[in-house]
């Protein structure tokens, strides 16, 4: 594939994920929640998810404000981990942030992240890195039942 159409490819994934975001709601019950700022250029992602008892992601939602980049990747990852039990979705999230730094994976782990695959390219721009990663980073730690943290603690 050439460089312009994968850039358009590119940007028409991240643009579908912004203009009609997955899993963009508030539950009404929920086992893990976390809310995280990027204070860098001011993203907030709050993040629910309801656990079953096999640990089992039952439903997932996020809210919150932010750049194309930040709310185009929360709604990739609830896509991506919606289903999944709680040990593949924080080996996923590792997986994402790997990614994102250009640390190489196999293709099956790649295959499993979804449309967030995409945003592998975005190591090209190091300031947009923890756009990218906030919700990856807000999955993880509501998982692992992490408070949240701090201003002098945000992501």
């Amino acid at each position: 594939m050439g460089l312009s159409k994968l850039n358009s490819l590119y940007r028409e994934v991240i643009l579908d994920h912004a203009d009609h975001p997955r899993h963009k709601h508030d539950l009404t019950t929920s086992t893990n929640t976390i809310t995280l700022k990027n204070p860098t250029c001011g993203d907030v992602i709050n993040l629910s998810i309801q656990l079953d008892d096999q640990e089992q992601i039952q439903d997932i939602g996020f809210s919150g404000d932010g750049c194309t980049i930040s709310q185009s990747s929360a709604s990739m990852m609830t896509d991506a981990v919606m289903g999944k039990d709680k040990e593949t979705a924080l080996r996923m999230a590792k997986t994402f942030s790997d990614m994102v730094m250009g640390t190489k994976h196999p293709q099956a782990d790649l295959d499993e992240l979804g449309d967030a695959a995409i945003l592998s390219s975005i190591m090209s721009f190091p300031a947009r890195i923890k756009c990218a990663t906030l919700a990856w980073w807000a999955l993880q730690r509501a998982l692992l039942n992490e408070e949240t943290p701090t201003d002098e603690e945000e992501a």
